[in-house]
């Protein structure tokens, strides 16, 4: 008879909160993809280690704990937003722990994997017209809520400086910490802004030297989920367009095979905006090399791949 050794008891300094887990995700450093830039490095900080998958599990949880703490959410109330899918995630992730309902507002064409996930959840979806976007679910958010304000807590991502403060007073220090205050450049894509607001504003107070890089689609209508062309959308309360040194307007298709390449060439399996970060980050890093400069550029892997996985891209070569 087998001998059955007993399973050790956890520390109590071992294990944490699944929330406390948001947070610290690892910098990986590119290696195949930046070869052809001498001198020039990029690394990527890979928010898909969040427990919800994504890099909007910082802001969701900022957004949910300012709730509880202003009085404005509790276990009477439903948490209610629009979203493209991974802030959505965040706050069913979120709910489920905590103990809260949500009812989300998504647009009807949002990925089947993510619809799956939020129905794993426990969440309550409902689906805005596929061809608004985006905004669609904005506008369709704020009706319901108007309709019956006292039943929810709307924490409204795209407005609430509780989103672009998680990545002040987080996601920036993180990146100066581990990269030991050696990057020159930070280059993201905006959806709600909330990610580059935070970091680009640490980084001005901390290290105003670094030039911040902002990501948009070229056009209104585009396939980078969860991205905003922000002179044809609705902007968000706290984007500025004077933070940035620069904009790169950026094709879907190029979003697409730098995803294939992440995969075959760096063995990183990753989203669509996440391939929209690190295709810019090579643009930034071409002109870089023309100048004959030096540098190491710092991009956001927003999430994992496991949410696109039915996408077509993936057959393309």
């Amino acid at each position: 008879m087998a001998h059955v050794l007993p399973i050790p008891r956890l520390a109590r300094t071992d294990a944490e909160p699944l929330l406390d887990t948001i947070g610290n995700t690892p910098l990986i450093r590119l290696e195949r993809i930046p070869a052809e830039f001498a001198g020039i490095e990029i690394y990527a900080k890979a928010e898909y280690f969040n427990p919800g998958g994504s890099v909007k599990d910082r802001a969701a949880r900022n957004m949910v704990m300012e709730g509880e703490r202003s009085g404005r959410l509790n276990p009477a109330r439903t948490i209610l937003d629009a979203t493209s899918g991974n802030t959505g995630i965040a706050y069913a992730m979120i709910g489920a722990n905590r103990g809260y309902k949500v009812r989300l507002v998504l647009p009807q064409n949002v990925s089947e994997e993510r619809k799956r996930i939020l129905k794993a959840y426990g969440a309550e979806t409902v689906f805005s017209d596929p061809a608004e976007g985006s905004d669609g679910a904005i506008r369709l958010c704020h009706k319901i809520y108007e309709e019956d304000p006292d039943r929810y807590f709307y924490p409204d991502q795209y407005n609430n400086p509780a989103n672009w403060r998680a990545h002040f007073d987080g996601t920036g220090p993180e990146i100066i910490k581990q990269t030991a205050g050696r990057i020159t450049h930070f280059v993201a894509a905006m959806g709600t802004s909330g990610t580059f607001t935070g970091i680009t504003r640490r980084f001005r107070r901390d290290l105003p030297h670094v030039k911040c890089i902002s990501v948009q689609p070229s056009s209104g209508f585009h396939g980078l989920e969860g991205l905003k062309h922000m002179p044809t959308a609705i902007r968000p309360g706290f984007y500025d367009d004077t933070l940035a040194d620069g904009n790169i307007w950026m094709e879907t298709e190029d979003a697409y095979k730098m995803v294939r390449r992440l995969a075959r060439e760096e063995g990183v399996l990753v989203g669509i905006s996440s391939g929209c970060n690190v295709h810019a980050a090579t643009m930034v890093a071409r002109e870089m090399a023309a100048r004959g400069e030096t540098g190491a550029i710092v991009t956001i892997l927003c999430d994992s791949a496991e949410k696109y996985l039915s996408e077509h891209f993936w057959d393309e070569e």
